[in-house]
């Protein structure tokens, strides 16, 4: 038999008679939600709370549950959000029948020998209660009991009983509301800014729009607005089709499900799903945060307390005020005749730590005019302000963000809202990404001549991203809209132009080109003083680098773990210094290397073995002397990822032995390579060791590969979980220095990565003469100078022979 359910498009089987019935049902309905897409996500649950509720209630009926005891669900089936795989939530209430437990193993066990999962009790009314004040988890649960069958007065008794006790006791209960909510949002993290999101307990999820209902209940709130209700039903929706596809109950959208779950929800691929989640969970965790503080401050007062007088209004600006411990406006405050009056109570806010309140926030958004064309300079200066504040910038911009206000001083903002990165290596959203850079900005104003640009040129680097092309081309336009905006004068607005469209170039230089070169840092210098930001300044291109120095700084702080590092420090300071020096007039020529010690070079020439010798401590620098041969660089850098030695660089050359070879035969060549490392962990192992393991496997005796594999077995660094590896990617530069090629690889990074690329190069018989490691949280980018023998560089064939090799090496 089948009937059809308002809520959905075609027929919904009905009248299951056991529990199996309600299995089999169930399957018929996910089939109905599969590939034809004949049920989508609501009418499928619908579906779904329609058919337990029947069963149930049918059930409950059968076994004599009617009078003097009832049957209520709570949780998901309780608020009828129930998932295809959601356990089911019950409580059996009576008031003292005998044979309640009778009862509860007829209800109970045809559920369990079905596999339905069940969370069940069994309460008296008073019981109810008590466990309800003595549980904050149960309270919640009972605060949106649902009658299901068997005497409805009792369900309502209880339902009443525990509301009532929850509005009596909030004063007692809301620290411990609080700190659980707090907790989770820690252990769990935000939804919006995870690979992988908790759509339940992550902050900004289900259960967050459950903390705003229970202060609801309690009175201290209104009911969740339109914006968070949507938000919800997205994540219903999203969380529905997760456990369809799943076959198993599942919170968490893994990368490998979201782009099945966002073709399913017809949103487009799982960027666009990533977005709309971030959309959707940013609402929920700002309703939910101010929802606390409104909340706390509408906690009744009672004794001593009641009799205290208000809190006195403490004056910080001109129309601002703190007022229960966050920013407001004084009651003669004017929106309309104070253009400058969001961004001063933004900034007054950023500086005293102290969050806006919800009602100012939504009568400035009321009344506040569009600050005119160029901005005042009263607004721009309280602009700088907040964006000098540090890290409490963050969650104002946030609070502004949210209740449009930030929207509407920047309408170009709208593009990289909630964008989610493509780079695994970021952490953030676009968005967030760029009010991050901005507060680690904060921290460097003291070191460049115009902090102005530095903290507005952090906020806005990234501003291109998410219309299309090139950012960096895309966003120095849409930078110096904004500036004029601002109102600054052409030179600045020229400046700031200039530092998005090179803001990548000082970073990217550093870690990928040899800068020992002296046309490495001509091309840097040159580049800068070509640009109009450059010339329209007196100094113009000095005063660039160095705020592109900070900007590259800034901008590797706020990407995630690991971006920014010692290492990466000192190749953009040594960089930064050579271009100075550039500017200054001085010549800049090669830096030499260190002499070779002589008898480093004779002991290799004497007895073949290598020579192994740390000459640098920090950053440490281990000079390696061994016969010349093929696979040189890959012996080298598989030795030292065999002891934890992470390589940032190395340098490539060849000397000649002692002249002392029998029979007049020409001295042996040695190579000799500079090495930069450092260790993952611990302090730097013995040179003898490394000594006595590179001679090992240079006479075959210590396989490498079988080696590594065994080391990343047991260290390999672990990807969130259900990441996939990014496809590595090669790419190909001139390089001006040396007239040969740089070959890019760009790869999720693994242990012993160096050692395998090196090998596929040197197995299509490639001289490497430098490298460079750089690496970004779980990704890698490997660069390698490459000698060419002929004018132009390799030729197609040959390029498409080492790239080959060099991609399956990376795979």
């Amino acid at each position: 038999m089948s009937s059809t359910n308002p809520g959905a498009t075609g027929p919904v089987p009905t009248a299951p008679t056991s529990a199996q019935d309600l299995v089999r049902a169930k399957a018929v309905l996910l089939a109905q939600a599969g590939g034809r897409r004949r049920l989508g996500p609501v009418a499928l649950r619908a579906a779904l709370v329609d058919l337990h509720d029947f069963w149930l209630s049918s059930h409950a009926q059968a076994i004599g549950l009617t009078e003097r005891a009832s049957l209520v669900a709570v949780g998901a089936l309780g608020r009828r959000e129930l998932a295809p795989y959601s356990d089911l939530d019950l409580v059996l209430l009576h008031d003292g029948r005998k044979d309640i437990e009778r009862l509860a193993e007829q209800m109970w066990y045809p559920l369990w020998d079905a596999g339905i999962g069940l969370d069940h009790s069994v309460r008296t009314p008073g019981q109810a209660v008590q466990v309800a004040a003595m549980d904050l988890r149960a309270a919640l649960g009972l605060l949106e009991a649902r009658h299901i069958a068997g005497d409805e007065s009792l369900s309502d008794t209880v339902r009443g009983a525990v509301r009532q006790a929850w509005r009596a006791g909030i004063r007692g209960r809301f620290d411990e509301l609080a700190d659980a909510a707090r907790g989770r949002w820690t252990k769990v993290g935000e939804i919006a800014h995870r690979v992988e999101p908790d759509l339940k307990n992550g902050h900004g999820g289900l259960r967050d729009v459950h903390l705003i209902d229970a202060l609801a209940v309690a009175q201290l709130l209104d009911r969740p607005g339109r914006d968070v209700l949507e938000a919800r039903d997205l994540l219903l929706d999203v969380r529905t089709e997760l456990h369809r596809l799943a076959g198993r109950p599942r919170d968490v959208l893994r990368a490998q499900d979201a782009d099945e779950v966002a073709a399913v929800l017809e949103i487009g691929d799982r960027f666009d799903l990533a977005r709309a989640l971030s959309g959707a969970a940013r609402a929920i965790a700002f309703a939910a945060e101010v929802g606390l503080r409104s909340a706390r401050s509408a906690l009744p007062r009672r004794g001593l307390a009641a009799l205290r007088r208000p809190p006195v209004r403490r004056p910080l600006a001109a129309g601002v005020v703190e007022h229960l411990g966050e920013v407001a406006l004084a009651r003669d405050a004017a929106a309309a005749r104070d253009p400058a009056l969001v961004l001063r109570v933004a900034a007054t806010a950023a500086r005293t730590g102290l969050p806006v309140a919800a009602g100012t926030l939504h009568h400035l958004a009321d009344t506040a005019p569009e600050l005119r064309e160029p901005w005042p300079r009263a607004a721009r200066d309280e602009l700088l302000s907040l964006l000098g504040a540090g890290r409490a910038l963050v969650d104002v911009v946030e609070s502004l963000d949210r209740t449009g206000l930030w929207g509407r001083l920047f309408p170009e903002w709208g593009a990289v809202r909630d964008l989610p990165p493509r780079d695994r290596a970021h952490i953030w959203t676009v968005d967030r990404h760029l009010v991050e850079a901005a507060a680690f900005a904060a921290r460097l104003t003291t070191q460049v001549a115009r902090p102005d640009l530095l903290l507005v040129g952090a906020l806005l680097h990234d501003i291109g991203k998410g219309r299309g092309g090139d950012h960096s081309v895309v966003g120095e336009s849409v930078t110096q809209q904004i500036a004029r905006r601002l109102g600054f004068g052409e030179p600045d607005v020229a400046l700031l132009g200039a530092m998005v469209a090179h803001h990548l170039l000082l970073p990217h230089t550093a870690t990928r080109r040899d800068l020992d070169d002296p046309a490495t840092i001509t091309r840097v210098v040159e580049t800068l003083a070509a640009t109009d930001g450059a010339r329209k300044v007196d100094g113009g291109t000095g005063l660039l680098l160095d705020l592109l120095e900070g900007l590259a700084e800034a901008d590797s702080l706020a990407t995630g773990p690991g971006v920014w590092s010692p290492w990466k420090q000192t190749l953009l300071g040594e960089l930064a210094r050579r271009c100075r020096s550039a500017l200054a007039g001085e010549r800049i020529g090669r830096v030499p290397s260190e002499p070779v010690a002589p008898d480093l070079v004779a002991a290799v020439a004497a007895g073949g073995r290598p020579q192994v010798r740390f000459t640098k401590r920090e950053p440490a620098t281990v000079l390696i002397v061994v016969a010349d041969g093929p696979g040189v660089l890959s012996a080298a850098a598989g030795v030292l990822a065999l002891h934890s030695l992470e390589v940032h660089a190395a340098e490539l050359e060849t000397a000649t032995g002692p002249g002392d070879a029998p029979d007049g035969a020409e001295p042996s060549p040695v190579a000799v390579l500079r090495l930069t490392v450092s260790p993952r962990f611990g302090g730097l192992p013995d040179p003898a060791l490394l000594r006595a393991e590179l001679g090992r496997v240079l006479d075959g005796s210590l396989v490498l590969g079988e080696a590594l594999a065994r080391k990343e077995r047991d260290y390999a660094p672990v990807l969130p979980p259900g990441e996939v590896p990014t496809p590595p990617r090669a790419l190909w530069f001139d390089d001006e220095a040396t007239g040969g090629v740089v070959l890019e690889l760009r790869a999720t990074d693994r242990i012993g990565m160096l050692h395998r690329v090196a090998a596929a190069l040197e197995a299509c018989n490639a001289q490497i003469q430098w490298a460079r490691v750089a690496t970004l949280g779980s990704s890698v980018v490997d660069s390698f100078g490459i000698r060419c023998r002929l004018e132009g560089g390799p030729t197609a064939a040959r390029r498409r022979e080492m790239e080959t090799a060099v991609l399956a090496a990376a795979r």
